[in-house]
């Protein structure tokens, strides 16, 4: 049986997939601790788990050095990978959406729009006809409203919690997200008896 190297983001999505394949019937210890490993065998199940940042894992997998990996929909549309998507999980759900400050308008000339996410939100304001100016922001999103950097920002939202606490609101809902199990093109070609497996077994387990 062939090792099957699978690359996950550390924290929540990892908990959440890891019980998943419990679940499953993988066989795998309930605690791991994983505070600074970056790789955990599990030599029973020929199983090996790549720990990584959620937008590092789609590389991983593109590139061959994961055969499987499970991502983030915001990530997949962002990144636009080669990569085969072969389940939803309907875990660590969430979804993208515009955001500013409350009772604002966009400029009309020339809207700014500031994000992590700048071909998501490209693709969004085209589709409606509008051309906007794209500022790209790698943390502190909700600060470019507040600032003037920006008339909204794209963002993913969960509770909407940090909007309410940043004094912002949600104006236009864009997309769901949730993690999907992707799969390298040549991996899934020459070791599908094993994925299809895999799939078939976490698809029960979808909830």
């Amino acid at each position: 049986m062939n090792e099957l190297t699978i690359a996950m983001p550390k924290g929540r999505i990892f908990e959440e997939a890891y019980e998943m394949l419990i679940e499953a019937g993988f066989e795998l210890p309930e605690n791991v601790e994983m505070s600074r490993k970056l790789m955990i065998e599990i030599p029973q199940e020929k199983i090996r788990f790549i720990l990584a940042k959620p937008m590092d894992v789609p590389t991983y997998v593109e590139h061959g050095v994961a055969d499987i990996g499970i991502a983030g929909k915001d990530v997949l549309l962002e990144q636009r990978r080669e990569v085969h998507e072969l389940l939803d999980l309907n875990i660590s759900k969430c979804h993208i959406a515009s955001a500013g400050l409350p009772n604002t308008t966009l400029n009309e000339i020339a809207p700014r729009i500031a994000t992590k996410y700048p071909t998501v939100a490209s693709d969004y304001y085209r589709e409606k006809g509008e051309q906007v100016e794209i500022i790209g922001l790698n943390g502190s999103i909700e600060l470019a409203p507040m600032i003037g950097l920006a008339d909204r920002i794209v963002d993913i939202v969960s509770t909407g919690q940090t909007l309410k606490e940043n004094g912002l609101v949600e104006y236009e809902f864009i997309t769901d997200v949730s993690s999907r199990l992707i799969a390298n093109p040549a991996s899934y070609r020459m070791k599908s008896e094993r994925i299809l497996d895999l799939v078939k077994r976490l698809k029960k387990c979808v909830k």
